[in-house]
């Protein structure tokens, strides 16, 4: 008695198990169907935009265009080091500050008019290797200052 019971449990076991089996081709539905509706949502978020014509200006001021693609935008307050201009180039980013004048410190050996500035609104202290009136030398100095410093970017001072 005992050993049939032992061999229905075991019958009713392995069918049990045997019938819980996923068929590859569910799989396979589920998976075509996500990569459908991904197909769908890609192409619905893409929007074609018609090129814009752009009419130069001429200016006899002239004026600094801190709201380009790159540039950022902050108050700073200059904590040790001189004056800071319109542009600078940042090459470090930091919340502690003694990291940004270990680098300050490394800049300034290196002949650089490093300074440290902290933005309040943020808390950051950032690292700036050099300070300009206008952009086009920022820029200038800032691709110079990449081949060391690869994430260096420009910083538009505002007051």
């Amino acid at each position: 008695m005992k050993k049939n019971l032992m061999m229905g449990i075991a019958l009713f076991a392995a069918l049990a198990f045997v019938s819980c089996k996923s068929s590859e081709s569910s799989y396979k539905k589920a998976y075509e169907k996500a990569k459908a509706q991904e197909l769908a949502q890609t192409t619905t978020d893409q929007v074609e935009t018609a090129p814009v014509a752009v009419t130069p200006v001429i200016s006899t001021t002239p004026t600094v265009q801190p709201n380009t693609a790159n540039d950022r935008q902050e108050r700073l307050t200059v904590m040790n080091g001189g004056t800071l201009k319109a542009f600078n180039v940042v090459c470090g980013s930091f919340s502690n500050v003694e990291n940004a004048n270990n680098l300050r410190n490394t800049l300034v050996s290196k002949g650089y008019t490093a300074q440290v500035a902290q933005n309040p609104e943020t808390g950051m202290y950032r690292v700036i290797a050099s300070s300009f009136d206008d952009r086009a030398s920022a820029v200038s100095s800032r691709d110079q200052l990449r081949g060391t410093y690869p994430d260096a970017w420009l910083l538009y001072r505002t007051y």
